[in-house]
């Protein structure tokens, strides 16, 4: 008889003893450690046909953390267990005892990171079988689960689906004839048995349509102690893949025989002055393919069609197709050039092209297409004026093949000459604009006389670095629009030095809360470094509210106090750091939380006054930036205003002021502007103008870091948190200051969470904030505080039959907390772990639309942005991400969707999924007509971004108040909307998210 059950200190349950252990051979080459297997790739898969590629996941490989137990009906679990264990009942029969008629079963859950952009052809789990309770074999089941935690406990998590089965027995040895090694049990759909769905779930979730794959083996009859088999931690699923094609980029038309190609919007077709013009498309992956894996057979398709009229007004019909290659298939990221057949003079074209991606496994093939690009508008047009001539001047030069030397730099004007081409007689004027700068308007000048040259010396790169000038001649005659027509453009490119780097950069992470240190470290790059010192040990201290995210800190103002007229916190550098007598730019990200006075950020005081403030205005109810004319008492204020009144409080908001001298020594045309989130705010003031007394006097004493100087005196001291200061010594370009609100941190954005309500941890009444750090006892309370979400009072619940969770009934139920807790005018990020009730889904009508969170505007019965599941036809559901603007009466202005590639499927109902929206402000985005939009809204399910082909972009900022709510909103003028379904968590950060930290920050095991 086999020794019985047996446990170690820890609790471990062993089974029967294994016979022969360090014999077993297993029937693949792999080599096992901490639960993870690597297996050599299946080389015959990437010979002759077969352009499927092979993929192997473990669970402690990929996305989140390794997520794997075992669970004991007796109330035992076994969380990332590295030793072989059980499944079955584990009792005895036929002489041998296991156990005591406990009940095992295993579960195995995997992340999607390694099949990302990847169509799943063909999937298989295994796992390595140790043992048997004898040599007859009995079935197991592979069954699909919801995630799993470590708190998981019996039964386990719901059970979803059946994946397979196999009647196996393996891990006795030479205890049988013939020998039964140990070995590895592979699962993989039988075509005969339409239950078994492993391919298919996989494939949802390799499309982001689950965010978790959790499977689960257990004893088909739990019944039958014979049926109890032992299995070791090193599961995994190997899986065969085409690659998803993404919509190709460089789209574009050469204008003639030259190399560049563009895409124009309606409202400024492209000029060609050939009638066989040459289109352009780079072939894409959905995911860039990561160095030694396998790019994919790509194809690009373009389409093209003509206008009825030759007007935008006129129908369009198609008129001509073409792929690229003719044959074969290319890799990632290939150039794809065509040209056109014969094309009528004068006639109105747009074409668009997509990716085609091409597989072929197991003796079936087929292909894959990419949602196709914007359209790109161009008009043939033989009589219209050539490409001109570009001569650049003092301080650029034109780069060449072999030559491109940098000059210049950022905000310094270049000279440059536009000459016509030698084949016309009649130009009159030129247009012109930088391709590389967003930022950059077309400009337009006119020929002194007919077919003249002329000299433009106010070309201003924005940023450093290789920039292309666009230049376009016309001879002011109309098109058939009645527009002014313009000839193809001709292009030079141009080097553009760096910047010089910040005079002063100061980040607040030298120490935390408790530290006892008193100095913020000056990280400038350039000139004299000048450290600050916090001032008053009461009033001043570091703070884990810090834009930078986790780790970070900032420094905290005064709002700690209990008594108001005490607020004398403040810092200062150790000597001046800003000549403010000279361009100049001062930076930082304020947390302010009092409106009731003025706050001032930062300040350069002289004897009398301050000679720069950047500050809260009380009485505006607005942030400012402002100049004194004169270091005296009662000087001149001149302001640069934000535009919108009321900011928000206790969220984070990004404010520059730039002082431009434009680099000469007249006072008359220097300027001071504001800029919020990156954006400015109304024209630059002229100092001159509102004040003729008006000197750039020098502030010769300390930055000040939380007060200012009016009338000989220190006030208006700052309550809440500062972070990030910088400071250059020139103006910086609104490119520049883009740049540095996004606050990149080793080449990526950074972001913070601000807000995470968490209806796991949540009982009663309200759903409360996830502490600080779940894993420390001793910190109970989320940061920023932004106190519990209240449930409605029907319709809403913390319950849930595998776990807590907000479940809310679709009609009434919902919760809500006070909002914002993001500057919307800025780039946020909001998420919610959400799971879909299908039955109540099914009986709204056409058209509704489920909030899964929204925030609502100030006025008007609509959501400043939301997350929902729409219906937009009967059986058919669609995840969406939008912002809406209203305003002043609540009237909606303008709108902003990104909306799902795909519905719902099967596979995402009953089962928690990540909802992710992003908006990034500082994405300028351009619609179809040409229109510069003020940020654009992205989708993401699971971590997969959605190409949406909606119009994601907003046209102006909008700024959410009031309720901040979780399964219902406000939209299309009613409030109401509510969600059928569960809620888990509702996230929400400052900062735009890139994919990866999608992937990274909160596409995460469900636990």
């Amino acid at each position: 008889m086999l020794p019985g059950k047996q446990r170690s200190e820890s609790g471990t349950k062993d089974g029967p003893a294994q016979p022969g252990e360090g014999d077993a051979t297993a029937e693949l080459p792999v080599t096992v450690g901490n639960g993870s297997v690597s297996v050599e790739p299946d080389l015959e898969l990437l010979r002759g046909e077969k352009t499927a590629y092979p993929v192997f996941i473990d669970p402690s490989v990929g996305l989140g953390a390794s997520e794997w137990t075992k669970l004991s009906s007796d109330g035992d679990r076994f969380w990332k267990f590295d030793e072989p264990k059980g499944v079955g009942l584990c009792g005895s029969a036929d002489g041998y005892y296991c156990g005591s008629g406990y009940r095992d079963r295993m579960y195995f859950e995997f992340g999607a990171s390694k099949l990302a952009g990847k169509h799943v052809l063909d999937a298989t789990f295994r796992a390595y079988e140790t043992w048997s309770f004898n040599c007859n074999p009995y079935w197991v089941d592979l069954e699909r689960t919801d995630n799993i935690s470590e708190g998981t406990r019996w039964p386990g998590p719901k059970q979803l689906d059946q994946m397979g089965d196999r009647y196996v027995s393996a891990g006795r040895g030479d205890l049988c004839s013939p020998e039964q090694p140990n070995k590895w049990i592979e699962f993989n759909d039988n075509p005969d048995e339409p239950d078994e769905n492993l391919t298919s779930t996989v494939r949802s979730l390799a499309d982001g349509k689950i965010s978790r794959l959790t499977l689960m083996l257990r004893a088909k009859d739990e019944g039958e102690p014979r049926a109890w088999k032992r299995f070791d931690s090193n599961a995994e699923l190997k899986v065969w893949y085409a690659h998803k094609p993404g919509v190709p980029t460089s789209v574009g038309a050469i204008p003639g025989t030259g190399t560049k190609a563009q895409c124009r919007s309606s409202s400024d077709p492209l000029t060609v002055t050939v009638d066989t013009p040459t289109v352009q498309a780079r072939v894409q992956t959905k995911v860039e393919a990561h160095g030694g894996d396998e790019e994919g057979s790509l194809q690009a398709e373009f389409v093209m069609q003509r206008s009825s009229t030759d007007t935008n007004s006129g129908s369009w019909s198609q008129v001509w197709s073409d792929y690229k290659p003719d044959s074969g298939w290319d890799p990632d990221g290939t150039l794809e050039k065509t040209t056109t057949d014969k094309r009528a003079d004068g006639g109105l074209y747009r074409f668009r092209a997509r990716t085609q991606s091409h597989w072929a496994y197991n003796g079936k093939s087929g292909d894959l297409f990419s949602p196709y690009s914007a359209w790109c508008y161009l008009r043939i047009d033989s009589t219209a004026p050539k490409v001109p001539v570009i001569v650049p001047g003092a301080p650029y030069t034109e780069c060449t093949a072999n030559d491109c030397v940098a000059h210049g730099g950022p905000g310094k004007p270049g000279t440059f000459t536009f000459k016509p081409n030698a084949a016309d007689k009649d130009v009159k004027a030129y247009r012109w604009r930088l391709l590389t700068s967003d930022a950059d308007a077309t400009k337009r000048v006119s020929a002194p006389t007919t077919n003249a040259s002329v000299q433009v010396k106010d070309v201003k790169p924005g940023l450093a670095g290789t920039q292309t000038l666009s230049v376009e001649a016309s001879d002011l005659k109309l098109d058939k629009e009645g527009r002014v027509r313009w000839g193809p453009p001709a292009e030079l490119a141009f080097k553009v030095a760096a910047a010089p780097g910040p005079t002063g950069r100061w980040r607040f992470d030298d120490g935390g809360p408790g530290s006892g240190l008193t100095v913020a470290k000056d990280t400038g790059e350039v000139g004299t470094r000048h450290d600050l010192v916090l001032r008053d040990e009461a009033g001043t201290g570091w703070s884990t509210l810090a834009r930078r995210g986790a780790g970070d800190y900032s420094l905290r103002l005064n709002d700690n106090l209990s008594d108001p007229s005490r607020q004398v916190g403040y810092a200062s550098t150790d000597g001046t750091a800003v000549n403010t007598q000279d361009s100049f730019t001062v930076s930082a990200w304020a947390y302010l939380t009092d409106a009731s006075a003025n706050h001032v950020v930062l300040s350069a005081p002289g004897e009398y006054g301050s000679a720069l403030t950047l500050y809260y205005s009380s009485a505006y109810k607005k942030w400012v930036f402002n100049r004194t004319d004169r270091d005296k008492n009662d000087p001149v204020y001149i302001r640069s205003l934000a535009e919108a009144e009321s900011p928000p409080l206790r969220v984070w908001t990004h404010l520059t002021g730039v002082f431009d001298t434009q680099n000469d020594a007249d006072k008359s045309n220097d300027t001071i502007q504001l800029f919020i989130n990156g954006r400015p705010q109304g024209d630059p003031i002229v100092l001159a103008d509102v004040a003729p007394t008006y000197e750039a006097w020098t502030a010769d004493r300390n930055l000040m870091i939380g007060r200012s100087k009016v009338a000989g005196a220190y006030d208006e001291y700052f309550l809440g948190r500062v972070d990030e200061i910088a400071l250059w010594q020139d103006a910086r370009t609104p490119e520049q200051i883009w740049e540095e609100d996004r606050l990149d941190k080793d080449g990526a954005p950074t972001n913070e969470l601000v807000a995470h309500w968490d209806a796991t941890i949540s009982q009663g009444s309200q759903v409360v904030e996830s502490p600080e750090d779940p894993d420390d006892p001793a910190s109970t309370t989320f940061p920023y505080r932004r106190g519990p979400m209240t449930l409605s009072g029907s319709g809403a619940a913390l319950t849930g039959e595998d776990a807590t969770a907000l479940v809310l009934n679709g009609s009434s139920g919902y919760a809500s907390a006070t909002g914002p807790v993001v500057d919307e005018t800025g780039s946020f990020t909001v998420s919610a772990r959400v799971r879909l009730n299908k039955a109540l889904l099914a009986v709204k009508p056409v058209g509704y639309r489920g909030l899964v969170a929204a925030q609502a505007t100030p006025v008007g019965k609509e959501s400043s942005w939301a997350l929902w599941v729409e219906k937009p036809a009967e059986g058919t559901y669609q995840w969406k991400f939008g912002r809406t603007a209203v305003d002043s009466s609540g009237k909606v202005t303008d709108t902003a969707l990104a909306a799902a590639q795909e519905t719902v499927g099967e596979k995402e109902w009953d089962t928690w999924v990540d909802v992710t929206g992003v908006f990034d402000a500082g994405l300028p985005f351009t619609d179809g007509d040409g229109d510069q939009r003020f940020g654009v809204a992205q989708l993401f399910i699971g971590q997969f971004a959605q190409q949406s082909p909606s119009d994601v972009g907003l046209e102006m900022p909008q700024q959410g108040g009031g309720a901040l709510s979780a399964g219902r909103g406000s939209a299309v003028g009613a409030t109401g909307h509510y969600l059928p379904g569960d809620l888990a968590k509702v996230r929400v950060w400052t900062g735009a998210m890139t994919p990866e930290q999608v992937a990274s920050q909160i596409a995460q095991p469900a636990a």
